[in-house]
């Protein structure tokens, strides 16, 4: 009986050790920086997606129609389930967009 509560408190040790360590890897591959070829769509609801664009035609067909972002972005999520772009181009807004990616 002894070693079973020994073993069950060692257990509850591991796993909350353990799970920090999964949450980071899972916030971690949303977080990351972008990788040369990978693309993210986002949808107004909010959900996301990345792939990696390894066809070369296709890549030049999607930077044909790319805009390099010359400044912080910043997209938010609202009360009523859509997600939002902030004008950062300001000077309040860039400070507090630089603020958050730090």
């Amino acid at each position: 009986m002894r070693t079973l509560k020994i073993l069950g408190a060692a257990g509850l040790f591991v796993a909350a050790a353990a799970v920090p360590a999964f949450a980071d890897d899972a916030m971690g591959a949303s977080m990351s920086m972008m990788k040369s070829g990978e693309t993210v769509a986002i949808m107004p609801d909010g959900h996301m997606g990345t792939a990696m664009v390894t066809d070369a035609m296709a890549a030049d067909a999607m930077m044909k129609m790319a805009k390099p972002i010359d400044h912080c972005m910043l997209i938010m999520m609202g009360h009523d389930g859509k997600l939002y772009s902030v004008d950062t181009t300001g000077e309040q807004g860039m400070k507090s967009c630089e603020a958050m990616a730090k």
